[in-house]
């Protein structure tokens, strides 16, 4: 029996591009949005109470991940691109009704307007629904998961000298951590697991309105290159 949903709300992002975006939610601290919520729930009295929680559960839509034909089996980037498991052993976002969720700290609270950090959200993301996080009944001390048990290693993110000062000064304008989401992006080593790039090529990708390019002078080691204001 098929049913309708209506988003409550849109989240306006620093993730302009898919590309880079954190695999997982928290992995990012330095990642900002606004969840911009549509009437009625935009008025004061549906986010009573909510000044009391610090994180909150987004259930939300995969809007440039919507598919026709279902994916019973896909290839996790955590096991390295080449490895098929059951799409419900993962948090692929092949999903069968492209639902997502993610847990994000909540900053503050406007009328009508989240400020939350620590997102792994697209821009434009349309938003089902807002659950506050419970520490006691959503942190399960004995929970494991063989496939992804433990946080992504990362590696080196090193800066050349004008980059660093473009990072820098973007900031500055901005009035965001540019430097430090660049860095905590890049460290999870964005690119498809199956590819071993020559130190030649560039990889790109947009945080808020700069493009961010970057290399791998070696394959363990990112360097960015430039952040140029689009």
């Amino acid at each position: 029996m098929p049913y309708t949903v209506t988003p409550i709300g849109v989240v306006r992002s620093c993730f302009k591009e898919k590309f880079a975006i954190p695999r997982q939610p928290q992995l990012a601290p330095a990642a900002r949005g606004i969840l911009e919520l549509h009437p009625p729930f935009d008025q004061a009295h549906a986010l009573e109470g909510l000044e009391q929680v610090s994180h909150v559960w987004l259930l939300f839509l995969f809007h440039q991940a919507l598919e026709a034909e279902p994916r019973l089996r896909v290839r996790p980037p955590r096991l390295g691109g080449n490895r098929m498991v059951g799409v419900f052993a993962t948090r692929s976002t092949h999903r069968p009704n492209g639902i997502g969720q993610s847990v994000v700290r909540l900053e503050r609270i406007e009328p009508g307007r989240l400020h939350l950090s620590g997102i792994d959200l697209l821009d434009g993301t349309p938003v089902l629904d807002i659950k506050p996080y419970v520490p006691y009944a959503d942190a399960v001390d004995d929970a494991h998961n063989g496939l992804a048990n433990d946080a992504p290693e990362l590696i080196p993110v090193r800066w050349t000298e004008t980059s660093l000062e473009q990072a820098r000064c973007e900031a500055l304008r901005l009035g965001e951590p540019l430097q430090a989401l660049i860095e905590q992006c890049l460290a999870q080593d964005p690119r498809p697991a199956y590819q071993t790039p020559t130190p030649e090529r560039r990889y790109g990708t947009r945080l808020w309105d700069v493009e961010v390019r970057w290399h791998y002078p070696d394959p363990a080691s990112i360097t960015v290159v430039e952040v140029l204001r689009v």
